[in-house]
């Protein structure tokens, strides 16, 4: 038992660190404060501990991110972040002195490990900093009840909030390493958001419902704008990728992932909050929030098909569903996040090679186990995609195949016209980047491991080597993100069509290195045209086995074409987006008009056009790069790759005149063009079949009403036609606006005069005849 004196002696010392805590802004008093907080650490216990992470941990969040505790948002920041002030320093030592401090390996991490193994301080996360896809669901008691069964992320985690002072009647209680991750994975997309002035349903609240780090001013330096690139930035001083890849390596394996398996557990949906000690629980922990935080958030459809229909969630939110792309300015963290990832899923292709009936599964990073949550009548097949975990293959792909894919997806659709495309280019490389994952190798990660712990080399991955191309071991992998390889293509394909006039260059070099990518190896070309022949046939058997064979994949892409693409359908009509409909093909390879060649060979015949239009200096170079798109593009579709165009190219005829228009086209039994008077129409002699008195006198009326309004004047020349016309309005009338009363006023004013002419003119006739 504590001594009371020894207790009070722990919460004193640990208010005061808080408060010198809060005043370091400067790279001297952050340094002198990662001391204290080492000499703190140290020489407490794990029970003594306890006041300062429920009093001065608080605290380190705070200056760690930049967080002010002033309620007004519009106001300035009190104090600088710690990760703005390393950035902003550049100093190396600086750097590794606060990295050294929140490392894996730090005696922050050690000490929380250990309060948590003993449940001594739990925290109450903030609803409105939630994912947004959660926050909806937390607001329906009916959702609130399920959102453990349908998100892991929040399994054990969801309990009722007695006090009910969020506006909510649950709330998120999670450990302290729970709660650093939450806000670790939080911090990029409130500064994104702060940065774009999101307006969106869930960050309008009342003053009693802020929390009091609800002010986020400071974005991540090495991201924003306002920051330095190239070699002024350091890898050194960018505090948050180098801890975001130490907690990567540290917690989430990537070889082996089967060995971390507990006994009689092969699904994350046994996770339990309350064990500590297993590395892929706390792997998949983590995973799981960066998933939900970067690649989800404020996705209208952020759950499977499946498992909606099973709980009975509506598989697309309402409150969410609106037409806006994900949060910008994450392409760099999500880049790295999914390249390391990717490194399982090199193991489990190297795995392919000794295993022949390995690529025959078409969900070879799925699992079949069924969970303890779910009802034992459902099926585990059903619920595969639903809640991915580690397979029994050992790959997080399953993890990240649906988030990611509406992830990019949404950022070509839904990228704003008229705006930079920077965002929109960061992820389209991590799009490439996850198309050709036999690419990545450790030595993609050497900068980062050589700052973290001085090594080059990572153990775990020395037997692993990248391949410049596809090999026939990555069949599987391919299949699997079919999508990838096909309809996200078309989609792109839109995409550059609508922002090619933004950035010409960068546009036709992005569709280039897409089709690099799906010609860099004639196996991959084979495998994408002979899935998709399959996927438009009918299950008839084919004269090739290797087609045969392929036939098991197609209900798998389809289903996943459903689901992946679940209210993100384009219209035809207008270019809105139809949130009821979705993708129900796949159109690459098609030779309609919206086919990939097709559409193809429009981009680069206006593609060729924007670039001569700029005429730069260089202008060779990206004529050559045309070059090599054609070249590219006749060697995926085969043939050439312009082909004739099916409709014409003739500049549209100007429409015809006004005397065109009313000039008879025939005259009598005779056409018009065999008349041979060429003269003023209406000057030309009486035909015979013309009654002489009525066609002299319309045409008097014609010549008189002419005269009247003003229409016979001489016709002018091209130049002053050319010129605009102008109508002078007097002063007086300027200031008068007649409105539909005085329209009213007139017709009838008309229509009386008229009926008072028609009803005179009846009279005078009835008194004639008596």
């Amino acid at each position: 038992m504590i001594p009371h004196s020894y207790t009070v002696d722990s919460l004193s010392q640990s208010q005061d660190l808080a408060s010198k805590i809060f005043s370091s802004s400067t790279p001297q008093q952050i340094l002198s404060a990662c001391v204290s907080i080492e000499t703190f650490l140290h020489s407490h216990s794990s029970d003594q501990s306890r006041h300062f992470f429920s009093v001065t941990f608080p605290t380190l969040i705070l200056k760690l991110f930049g967080f002010t505790n002033d309620s007004c948002a519009s106001s300035p920041p009190q104090c600088s972040s710690w990760i703005d002030v390393v950035s902003s320093s550049n100093d190396p030592d600086l750097a590794s002195r606060v990295f050294q401090l929140l490392s894996p390996g730090g005696i922050v991490l050690n000490s929380i490990f250990s309060v948590d193994r003993k449940s001594l301080v739990k925290f109450v996360f903030p609803t409105e900093r939630l994912p947004e896809w959660s926050r909806f669901m937390l607001s329906s008691e009916k959702d609130a009840k399920i959102l453990a069964n349908v998100c892991p992320l929040f399994r054990g985690k969801v309990n009722e909030d007695s006090i009910k002072s969020t506006g909510s009647a649950y709330q998120i209680q999670l450990n302290v390493f729970e709660y650093y991750m939450f806000w670790f994975s939080y911090y990029p997309i409130c500064r994104a958001n702060n940065e774009n002035n999101v307006d969106n349903l869930f960050t309008k609240r009342t003053k009693k419902e802020k929390f009091k780090l609800e002010n986020w001013t400071y974005s991540i330096p090495g991201f924003s704008t306002n920051v330095k690139r190239g070699t002024e930035q350091k890898i050194e001083c960018n505090l948050y990728l180098r801890l975001l890849y130490a907690y990567l390596r540290e917690f989430v394996p990537i070889n082996d992932l089967n060995v971390h398996q507990q006994p009689y557990r092969s699904s994350l949906l046994n996770y339990s909050s309350g064990h500590d000690g297993s590395i892929i629980l706390r792997a998949e922990f983590l995973v799981d929030a960066f998933v939900n935080y970067w690649l989800i958030d404020n996705d209208f459809s952020p759950l499977s098909i499946n498992v909606c229909k099973w709980f009975g969630v509506p598989h697309r939110l309402s409150a969410v569903s609106r037409e806006i792309p994900p949060t910008s300015g994450l392409g760099e963290l999500v880049k790295l996040f999914v390249k390391y990832l990717n490194l399982s899923s090199i193991v489990v292709a190297s795995q392919c090679e000794s295993n022949a009936d390995y690529s025959g599964s078409p969900k070879w990073m799925v699992s079949d186990s069924s969970s303890v949550l779910f009802d034992n009548s459902v099926k585990s097949r059903d619920l595969a995609s639903v809640v991915p975990c580690v397979s029994s293959v050992g790959s997080w792909n399953a993890c990240i195949q649906r988030p990611l894919y509406r992830f990019i997806l949404r950022t070509f659709l839904f990228c704003p016209v008229g705006t930079s495309i920077k965002n929109a280019s960061e992820v389209f490389s991590v799009w490439v980047c996850y198309m050709e994952p036999w690419r990545i190798s450790m030595d993609d990660f050497a900068e980062f491991d050589a700052v973290v712990n001085g090594s080059t080399k990572n153990a775990k991955m020395e037997d692993s080597q990248s391949r410049d191309s596809y090999l026939s071991q990555w069949q599987a992998y391919v299949l699997s993100n079919y999508l990838y390889y096909s309809s996200l293509v078309m989609h792109f394909i839109g995409f550059a069509h609508k922002f090619l006039h933004t950035d010409p260059e960068l546009i036709v070099q992005m569709v280039l290195k897409v089709m690099i990518v799906l010609t860099s190896s004639k196996e991959l070309i084979d495998l994408i045209k002979n899935v998709n022949t399959v996927f438009h046939s009918k299950q008839a058997g084919f004269s090739k086995s290797k087609l045969n064979s392929l036939y098991r994949f197609v209900p798998y892409i389809r289903e996943q074409l459903q689901d992946w693409e679940d209210g993100l359908c384009e219209s035809d009509a207008d270019g809105s987006f139809l949130h009821e409909n979705w993708n129900k093909d796949l159109k690459l390879f098609d030779d309609s008009e919206d086919g990939g060649q097709q559409l193809l060979q429009l981009f680069i015949l206006r593609a060729e056009a924007e670039l001569q239009a700029i005429s730069g200096d260089n202008l060779a170079q990206n004529l050559q790069c045309i070059d090599s798109l054609k070249a590219q593009v006749s060697c995926f579709f085969g043939g050439h790759a312009i082909k004739p165009i099916a409709f014409s190219l003739e500049p549209e005829q100007q429409p015809p005149s006004r005397d065109e228009i009313f000039k008879p086209k025939r005259v009598g039994h005779h056409a018009l063009a065999d008349i041979k008077y060429k003269g003023d129409w209406m000057k030309r002699p009486i035909s015979d079949d013309e009654i002489a008195w009525l066609a002299k006198l319309l045409i008097w009326l014609s010549v008189w009403l002419n005269e009247t309004l003003g229409l016979n004047q001489p016709k002018e020349s091209s130049v002053v036609r050319s010129k605009w016309s102008y109508v002078e309005v007097s002063g007086d009338d300027a200031g008068n606006v007649y409105g539909p009363v005085e329209t009213m006023k007139a017709v009838l004013y008309a229509i009386g005069i008229w009926l008072r002419v028609l009803g005179t003119a009846m009279v005078n006739l009835m008194r004639k005849h008596g």
